[in-house]
């Protein structure tokens, strides 16, 4: 039989696998799993529904891998008569495309010709079974709260109470008693055991009866599920297409887009939340990416949590540690966002090409700050010597006069150097005298690039390597192949502000 042909598509500095039709999906199994740009991702914390990743996440290790994603395409074929219209990713279904017979049956027993999610949820909800007749307390309510909030002080008391026999140990006079016996105190644990157990056995069966009058459902419902979701976790598994199609306007990201963070006149499409910071800390610098890490805060709903937004656009000068903006999930919910760690590599050329400027900058006022400080020390020193021996001598000693044999030398050297120095600049000026306007433009731009240049460089060549799937393994994905972000991709995952003339 001849091999299965697939598309190839270059996407993120990788040649990969496009899955856009139903018989694409049908021979999943026969694609080479070193082609696979994923092989594992968790089921929680990514932006797709965690039901249906759970209905694939057969061993419940709460890891999604290969051969599960590989079983669940067989599962859906098997069901669909059509399996293209897994590609519109809706969670409604034509009966009539429904292959097996036993799920087909239960949805033609609700009745449309097109059964929806919807449709199946309001036939579970309306299911009911036998109410179970509670038993009745043994106890008022409220004893049996106390009891609960006392029961481990008495308990406590009681034994204290025997090792006091035995010589063991003293109970103070003033200690706060239980008003009733051991065995009284005892018997009622026992009494109010038995109740909840029989309570809990009840709601148990219930349970279970409901299961099993719902259970004829459940395959339509997951079947419902996945017709929805899967075509959308292929998108992030087999070859992460989503993402390489992002744009800003697109109501679907990739599954590990939390969602948008607005600081400092940018909004960074590329949020991920936060998993394991340890984790982070050793694989996110690989990455090549300006990372922010920031914790995030609704007040109002007391809902928390760590993202790192990737800066892959604009300039890095009014970034730090500290610094607030504001984050929106993929619901719209706002949180107060605060930058408290930050993974520094280049953003842009530009931002390169500035680079040695500011880092001279800094040296220049460090090194002002520094001598400044040192001065003001050692002035507070002089100071307080002085006014030290004042107080011990009553009066100051008397300044000595200032001796200009001393310091002839000292202004002999400094003439010396100042000449030399105008020497060579009117040396420079004579040379420059004559030449074509054009070279004062050519050497102005050669010493430019003599310092500005090697960062440029070195950022150009750490653009084109960055990679986002140091982070992604950060967050317990098994990443088979790079996800880079090319520069041109970059002005889309950060997009900088637009000011309009008016």
């Amino acid at each position: 039989m001849a091999a299965y042909k697939w598309t190839l598509k270059k996407m993120g500095g990788a040649t990969r696998v496009c899955i856009q039709s139903g018989e694409d999906i049908r021979h999943l199994r026969e694609l080479d799993k070193k082609q696979w740009t994923v092989m594992s991702c968790p089921v929680e914390g990514l932006e797709i529904d965690s039901t249906s990743l759970k209905l694939m996440d057969v061993d419940g290790d709460g890891k999604l891998r290969m051969d599960e994603v590989i079983a669940t395409a067989e599962w859906l074929c098997a069901n669909l008569k059509n399996p293209d219209t897994l590609l519109e990713q809706k969670d409604s279904l034509d009966v009539n495309n429904i292959a097996d017979e036993s799920i087909k049956k239960v949805a033609i027993s609700l009745q449309p010709s097109v059964i929806s999610l919807a449709d199946v949820e309001a036939a579970i909800a309306a299911v009911k079974v036998e109410e179970k007749p509670i038993p009745a307390a043994p106890l008022e309510a409220d004893v049996i709260a106390a009891y609960k909030e006392k029961s481990a002080d008495y308990a406590a008391y009681f034994e204290q109470e025997k090792l006091q026999k035995l010589g063991l140990a003293f109970i103070a006079e003033d200690a706060a008693k239980p008003g009733m016996s051991e065995k009284d105190f005892l018997a009622m644990g026992d009494q109010i055991s038995r109740w909840e157990s029989e309570v809990e056995s009840l709601k148990l069966k219930v349970e279970s009866e409901l299961a099993a009058a719902t259970a004829e459902f459940m395959p339509l419902r997951k079947l419902l599920l996945l017709h929805r979701d899967f075509y959308r976790l292929l998108k992030n598994f087999v070859n992460l297409q989503v993402f390489y199609d992002y744009e800003p306007e697109d109501k679907e990201g990739a599954s590990f887009q939390a969602g948008t963070l607005y600081i400092d006149q940018r909004a960074c499409h590329l949020c991920v939340r936060v998993n394991d910071l340890p984790k982070h800390d050793s694989q996110a610098p690989l990455s090549g990416i300006y990372l922010l890490y920031c914790n995030c805060e609704n007040k109002k709903t007391g809902k928390t949590l760590q993202i790192v937004a990737s800066v892959t656009q604009g300039d890095i000068k009014n970034l730090s540690v500290g610094k607030n903006g504001v984050f929106y999930d993929n619901d719209g919910l706002d949180y107060d966002a605060t930058v408290f760690k930050i993974i520094e590599n280049p953003i842009s050329i530009l931002q390169a090409f500035w680079t040695p400027y500011r880092r001279l900058s800094k040296w220049i006022e460090d090194k002002i700050n520094k001598s400044a400080a040192e001065k003001d020390a050692k002035m507070m020193d002089d100071m307080t010597a002085k006014g030290d021996g004042l107080m011990a001598n009553g009066e100051g000693e008397k300044k000595p006069a200032f001796d200009i044999a001393k310091f002839a030398g000292i202004f002999a050297a400094i003439g010396m150097a100042l000449g030399m120095l105008a020497s060579a600049l009117v040396g420079v000026i004579n040379g420059l005298i004559g030449l074509p306007w054009w070279a004062y433009i050519a050497i102005f731009v050669g010493i430019i690039l003599l310092i500005s240049g090697p960062s440029m460089v070195m950022a150009y060549l750490k653009l084109r390597r960055r990679n986002l799937a140091p982070v992604l393994n950060a967050n317990g994905w098994a990443v088979n192949a790079d996800a880079k972000i090319s520069i041109k991709f970059g002005r889309v995952l950060t997009e900088k502000v637009n000011f309009i003339q008016i």
